[in-house]
């Protein structure tokens, strides 16, 4: 976490605001058919969460959970919010939440990963979001995908992952089933013509 830590004064990593596509060939089940979005890549690593898997844990029991709202209060939550899908950010941390949001809402702990998305891990946006305040986009993700210094440039170089640049209504949209075929169709690639094998000139 320290990456996020650096990001506020570093400058941007090549892989940040990028969708990482998960290619046939992954080894690691964890990330089959995973779409992971980059908030933080340098020398020393990279930080991202995976924005195509669903957690079974709903929005509002985990407002419940962290004691922002009690089941009373839950009821009368704004219907966006009743319907805000907690995802599976990756296999790091999973207690802890992340929301990755439009730069209209930010506060001290917020940051930036492009020009208008910003990364905030404080309940703070919990409560925003709860009330009706929040980000005018938004996606929330318990947990994270790490990676430690060379390891993603690594996988990527071995057909692990494809990269693409991210776009906010692919990566806000609720449409968390089809958003693996439908980033890949966006950048021209059918999923039946992709090769399990890396291929090295």
């Amino acid at each position: 976490m320290d990456l996020l830590r650096q990001k506020k004064s570093a400058v941007r990593g090549f892989l940040d605001d990028q969708f990482l596509i998960a290619m046939p060939g992954m080894k690691d089940d964890r990330f089959a058919r995973a779409v992971i979005y980059v908030c933080a890549h340098s020398d020393e690593g990279a930080m991202g969460l995976i924005i195509n898997q669903a957690q079974q844990m709903q929005f509002p029991d985990l407002l419940v959970q962290l004691g922002i709202m009690n089941e009373q209060e839950v009821i009368r939550l704004p219907q966006k919010a009743r319907d805000f899908v907690v995802r599976n950010g990756g296999p790091v941390d999973r207690s802890r939440g992340f929301v990755l949001h439009s730069g209209d809402y930010t506060v001290e702990s917020s940051l930036p990963v492009s020009d208008d998305i910003c990364l905030t891990a404080t309940v703070d946006i919990l409560r925003a979001i709860s009330s009706g305040r929040g980000p005018r986009r938004a996606l929330m993700a318990l947990g994270y995908s790490g990676w430690g210094a060379g390891q993603l440039e690594n996988e990527i170089a071995e057909n692990g992952w494809l990269t693409c640049p991210a776009t906010p209504d692919l990566l806000f949209d609720a449409d968390i089933d089809r958003k693996y075929d439908r980033i890949l169709a966006s950048i021209g690639i059918d999923l039946a013509h992709l090769s399990n094998t890396a291929g090295h000139a």
